[in-house]
């Protein structure tokens, strides 16, 4: 199962850490050091155009990544939690 967190890219939903609210988030001191890390060590895409709405940390086989994304923290929660509903989903 796959989430799509915008323009062209889909995350595997298993590998989603976290999904941050851009407006909130980035008031942490220690959110601010995982950007800055991430970025320094080259592990941000940028899918915006505009102003960035959430973040999605994912955990692949190399490692960290965070994804920027115009689409909303909420609308992305709700895309992950559809996922899992629909993997724990057992049909009799």
């Amino acid at each position: 199962m796959y989430v799509h967190i915008g323009q062209d890219y889909m995350v595997p939903l298993g590998s989603i850490v976290c999904i941050f609210d851009m407006d909130t988030a980035t008031t942490s001191e220690r959110t601010r050091m995982l950007l800055r890390r991430l970025e320094n060590e080259g592990r941000i895409v940028d899918l915006c155009d505009d102003l960035p709405k959430s973040a999605v940390l994912c955990m692949g086989e190399l490692g960290e990544i965070l994804y920027i994304s115009q689409i909303s923290s909420r609308t992305l929660a709700k895309r992950a939690e559809d996922g899992i509903k629909a993997l724990l989903k057992t049909d009799y």
